[in-house]
């Protein structure tokens, strides 16, 4: 039996990274799965039939109530409920800088996708996650919400501290109706959203130095500790936060 057998997970930012490989892990765990991102994620959704999974794709923009609600009730409608919701969606754009460079339209934007809209595909999933009897959230923050970091990213940073604080309180509220709220706080991992930032080899050593294990980090080594959070396995776990980041967080220095 899969680790999460019977059950329906939502994901968002499913077209790539880490939500695309979610979907597929997810999958293979016997979840069924509702793709979800702002351009039509078809390709996740063909990958998780190629490997016999079950999957519907839902094109929705998460900093938007309705469009967030619609994609939702749809979901429930395909699958007759919902067990599962990982938001995984972000945004961490290129201009975002120090505090007095940041664009005030590049904060406004990063906070509307990475904080608004966790909460409101939340919102509109908590019903149904209710309901099931056994829900779980899976927040996606970062490791730079526990540390500042000279390579800044004021407005990102700042939305995944929020996201964290979310964690918390969504969690404590939730706790005596079924539905279990934790945050996964990823060290750099290779995907789309970093490599940009990795233009040169300049740029990747000045990361890769403050990194005990010498690495970044694979999706699929984030995504084992969502599925870990999304399944029965934390069933005594809520409001906390997972962190994988290769041992940043716990260094002074790091080895030569």
């Amino acid at each position: 039996m899969g680790r999460l057998d019977g059950k329906v997970a939502l994901i968002t930012g499913a077209a790539s990274g880490m939500g695309r490989v979610a979907c597929e892990r997810f999958a293979s765990e016997g979840a069924r799965i509702a793709a979800l991102d702002i351009g039509e994620p078809a390709e996740t959704v063909a990958a998780v039939a190629a490997a016999d999974g079950e999957a519907v794709a839902v094109t929705a923009d998460v900093s938007d109530l309705e469009s967030v609600e619609t994609a939702v009730a749809r979901v429930v409608d395909t699958f007759g409920g919902l067990d599962i919701l990982y938001n995984n969606a972000g945004i961490s754009p290129g201009d975002d800088g120090e505090a007095t460079e940041t664009p005030v339209d590049t904060w406004e934007r990063t906070m509307d996708v990475n904080v608004k809209g966790s909460w409101l595909c939340a919102r509109a999933a908590l019903p149904h996650l209710r309901a099931s009897g056994h829900g779980s959230i899976v927040n996606v923050a970062s490791f730079v919400a526990w540390m500042g970091a000279a390579t800044p990213q004021i407005a990102y940073t700042t939305s995944k501290g929020a996201v964290l604080a979310m964690t918390r309180e969504m969690a404590v509220c939730e706790a005596r109706r079924g539905v279990r709220v934790n945050a996964l706080c990823p060290g750099p991992v290779l995907t789309p959203l970093l490599e940009k930032f990795l233009s040169d080899e300049a740029k990747k050593q000045r990361r890769l130095v403050h990194i005990p294990m010498g690495r970044f980090g694979q999706a699929d080594e984030m995504v084992n500790g969502a599925l870990f959070l999304a399944s029965d396995e934390s069933s005594f776990m809520t409001g906390q936060s997972l962190i994988i980041d290769g041992g940043i967080t716990a260094a002074y220095t790091t080895p030569e």
